[in-house]
């Protein structure tokens, strides 16, 4: 007997209207100047959309350094940018995983994105005019370098156990990724990025889901705050800008590929090479930022704590993960 060939049809239409749409509005626009001017960010976005398809990190995290910090854009038109262009690369990543029915943990979903989008519209409100981009921006890559040592070091442990969901889900599970979820909806209000990769942390170092498992999920639900965050800065906030319109129709049709392409890649690797394939980009991109932002004493010092109490963080859930694998399995 045949098995099936799944086909991701709301995929294949979603991208169909998406490239009409595009063709459509760009007869009317001189296309030429438009990528003479905005080539940079276009260049940018084929990795990064990729990245984003491929890994807990959305595309902002490759295309907000380099916005920012080498191309000196505007950290608010840099945010606004990546909530706009996420909203196509992540939507299409988001229906091949479903459409190919790559495995997923809709426990983390559901209640992860439920405190997303209050972390997102508080964050939006109260956070963002509160924080420096520089020194959020260092915090952003110290942390993440900090878990990825920490799954690093769980991982070479051969005996350690991955799962497919998380085990016995209980309302305390329901409430702590709630509140992971708030948290990471703030950081993604400064950044266009962050919830993703900050849950990403608990599922893999504290449930101990596959990484196999845990990316796509992540993808799913930075898609959705993404959304919601372009929503909420092009109709509610309406600031918008120029810049960053002219830079998501010159992305479109790119991310609209290889954000997909990075989600199919992953899909086929096994879970050790994910793991290593995130180490690699956490690392490019502490390193990257510390190379391009030449931090000073004081700032060098505020990564090292960071780094460190981060460590010391995830080491903890790792730990307190086993401890109540051990205690459910009794």
């Amino acid at each position: 007997m045949k098995l099936k060939r799944k086909i991701p049809v709301l995929y294949f239409t979603f991208l169909t209207i998406v490239l009409v749409s595009w063709l459509l509005y760009v007869r009317h626009i001189d296309l030429f100047t438009l990528y003479a001017k905005r080539w940079p960010a276009a260049l940018t976005m084929i990795f990064g959309s990729f990245i984003a398809g491929s890994s807990p990190e959305g595309s902002a995290a490759i295309s907000y350094p380099i916005f920012t910090l080498i191309l000196n854009i505007p950290p608010a038109v840099a945010r606004n940018f990546s909530f706009a262009i996420q909203s196509i690369g992540m939507t299409s990543a988001t229906l091949l995983i479903l459409g190919l029915r790559i495995k997923v943990e809709w426990n983390y979903i559901k209640f992860v994105t439920l405190g997303g989008i209050f972390g997102l519209v508080f964050g939006t409100y109260e956070i963002v005019p509160l924080v420096s981009p520089i020194m959020a921006k260092l915090f952003f890559v110290s942390l993440w370098l900090s878990f990825g040592i920490a799954l690093w070091r769980e991982n070479r442990h051969p005996s350690r156990k991955v799962f497919d969901e998380i085990s016995n889900f209980k309302s305390s599970d329901k409430t702590r990724l709630i509140v992971f979820g708030f948290i990471g909806g703030i950081i993604s209000a400064l950044f266009g990025t962050g919830i993703n990769i900050f849950t990403y942390c608990i599922m893999t170092i504290y449930y101990g889901v596959s990484e196999k498992v845990a990316t796509p999920s992540s993808v799913i639900i930075m898609t959705i705050e993404t959304i919601l965050g372009f929503f909420l800065h092009a109709l509610i906030v309406k600031d918008f800008q120029p810049a960053a319109f002219e830079m998501w129709i010159a992305c479109v049709p790119l991310v609209a590929f290889f954000a997909p392409l990075g989600a199919y890649v992953i899909s086929k690797l096994p879970r050790r090479r994910i793991a290593q394939f995130l180490y690699i980009i956490l690392f490019v991109q502490f390193f990257g930022a510390m190379w391009v932002i030449k931090p000073g004493a004081a700032k060098l010092i505020m990564c090292a704590i960071v780094l460190t109490a981060g460590i010391f963080l995830f080491t903890y859930l790792a730990r307190a993960g086993k401890s109540n694998a051990a205690a459910a399995a009794k």
